[in-house]
């Protein structure tokens, strides 16, 4: 899971993390929407029509990965490869991580770290010093995934989306991967029980 892993030895081998496809748009944004209303107990606005807006995410220069588990479209997440219209925290030379979801039903498969990872080797590939992202609180599972997968919390970033709900910032550095305990929880302490959201 750092840099110099074979990220297939830690998918499921049933599982499968590749570029959205057209006929796919319109399924992750549908799944996005859902998993986001459930998680944050909200009809989230006129954020859910960005959730949905693959094709903009595309033409913005992001890139969209899904997750097949068998040929039932599993999850996906937001790739953004520079600071700019999509990305909320990621500073020079990063990437970041945005938008990722897991189907309910295919959720402690392992499937969001398979999202991950993809997103951790897009962005080693680039030569990006780090790939952050942000989450909220509620996000507890996917918490405990970004700590698993050796990313850090950087409080000093944290931020806020409109609306004022906080914004968590979390990174996965190179330079200091090889440094970090394989497994911690979300507030650094080791641990956690590898649940996936």
């Amino acid at each position: 899971m750092v840099e110099g892993d074979d990220a297939a030895s830690v998918w499921p081998a049933s599982a499968m993390v590749r570029p959205v496809e057209h006929h796919e748009h319109g399924a992750i944004g549908e799944l996005t929407v859902a998993v986001y209303r459930e998680v944050l107990a909200s009809d989230l606005g006129g954020y859910a029509e960005v959730l949905r807006d693959v094709a903009g995410r595309l033409r913005a220069g992001c890139e969209v990965l899904v997750a097949h588990d068998g040929d039932r479209l599993a999850g996906g997440v937001t790739y953004v490869p520079n600071p700019g219209e999509y990305a909320q925290l990621a500073g020079p030379d990063e990437a970041e991580l945005r938008m990722l979801v897991v189907d309910p039903a295919a959720q402690g498969r392992g499937i969001g770290a398979a999202l991950v990872q993809a997103c951790i080797g897009r962005a080693v590939a680039a030569g990006k010093q780090a790939l952050t992202l942000g989450t909220m609180p509620e996000m507890v599972a996917a918490r405990r995934l970004y700590a698993r997968l050796g990313f850090v919390r950087l409080p000093a970033r944290d931020g806020q989306v409109p609306g004022g709900r906080p914004l968590l910032c979390y990174s996965y550095l190179r330079a200091a991967s090889a440094d970090r305990p394989a497994e911690s929880s979300p507030d650094g302490s080791l641990g956690g029980d590898g649940d996936e959201g």
